[in-house]
């Protein structure tokens, strides 16, 4: 039986697309389902489109509930992924899928981590501190934004003539070439 995984996204859903598409292609893993908590998330059309599993919750089901914990225990993840997830994850649900969830951060943390610290406010960011360097973290998730242990960085340069834009295309460019294989990596052990 090939181990499962989640993904938790709240976005455009590239790099839940992107997942799905690689452990499609190698069939190492497989994409069990994926959660979203917003109704209008581009994921929706995506995880539709490729046949997958979607679960949408609210804030009281994540919070002040166990919905979203037994939902995710019906899979039986072996992974938990939040790719595009903004909300903190609460200490129960850490510890019911402890050591199995992870977080995509498209900075290089330490730096530029934490609330409100998500895509373009990233970007944006890195450009208004004349960085010349910036890239994407993978880390293991715990109950502080972004202050899980590191897993996976990769890097890349800025220049002057970068703007958040083109930053942002480094970004997911990283992404999509470093988390699936980072996924499979972390499977593996």
């Amino acid at each position: 039986m090939l181990p499962k995984i989640i993904i938790f996204a709240s976005g455009a859903g590239s790099n839940a697309l992107n997942i799905i598409h690689y452990f499609n292609e190698h069939p190492e893993a497989e994409v069990a389902a994926v959660f979203t908590n917003k109704k209008s998330a581009g994921v929706i059309e995506k995880t539709i489109e490729q046949r997958i599993a979607l679960q949408y919750f609210n804030k009281a089901d994540f919070y002040t509930s166990n919905r979203v914990i037994d939902l995710v225990k019906q899979y039986q993840p072996d992974l938990i992924v939040l790719a595009g997830f903004l909300w903190l994850v609460p200490e129960n649900f850490i510890n019911a899928f402890e050591n199995k969830i992870i977080n995509l951060h498209p900075a290089l943390l330490p730096k530029y981590g934490g609330h409100g610290m998500y895509g373009h406010f990233v970007h944006e960011a890195v450009i208004q501190n004349g960085e010349t360097e910036t890239g994407i973290t993978i880390h293991k998730v715990n109950t502080e934004f972004d202050k899980g242990e590191i897993i996976f960085q990769a890097k890349c340069q800025v220049y002057d003539t970068d703007s958040a834009d083109t930053v942002a295309k480094k970004i997911h460019f990283l992404e999509h070439q470093h988390l699936p294989l980072v996924i499979a990596q972390i499977l593996k052990k």
